[in-house]
């Protein structure tokens, strides 16, 4: 079973303001992975909150899988990419983009998505949008891959084809 952690971003959110939706959306549809959902956190809308979060999720827990949710547009307040590109030793570019293609067939919005996917250590992370919408739309087109995705990260020496 693949372990998963998710890393919810908004600064409601980590007040206590808002109902973390898109989180509990995430680990519904690891579960058909199936992942376990090992760490969760709901964290401000911070460049270091997010560098920390994702490399204990990694460094220290040794998920196989960190997603994030929130913080991936244009608003100023919006840095969970850039934090994830200061942390991670590889982009997967192709994710990020399969996203992007899937969530533009139902939104122009999908344009400004800004959202990354690459590998630390042996794990993959991935960021998502903030909505329960976003996070169902982009994350079920990268389900398929997943599995296959992180064997791959570990050292699985298969042929991709077989």
């Amino acid at each position: 079973m693949i372990s998963a952690g998710v890393i919810t971003v908004s600064d409601r959110g980590a007040r206590g303001e808002r109902e973390d939706i898109s989180g509990k959306e995430i680990t519904s549809i690891l579960s058909v992975i199936p992942a376990e959902v090992k760490a969760y956190c709901i964290i401000p809308d911070e460049k270091e909150a997010i560098k920390e979060a994702i490399t204990k999720f990694v460094d220290e827990k040794r998920l196989d899988l960190v997603i994030t949710t929130g913080g991936t547009g244009v608003s100023p307040r919006d840095v969970t990419p850039d934090a994830t590109l200061e942390v991670i030793e590889k982009q997967i570019p192709g994710m990020a983009e399969a996203m992007r293609l899937e969530s533009a067939k139902k939104t122009p919005h999908a344009m400004i998505s800004r959202a990354v996917a690459g590998i630390r250590k042996e794990s993959i992370i991935i960021n998502l949008p903030g909505s329960p919408r976003g996070v169902k739309e982009n994350l079920s087109v990268l389900v398929p891959a997943l599995k296959h995705a992180i064997d791959k990260v570990k050292g699985d020496p298969s042929d991709c084809a077989s």
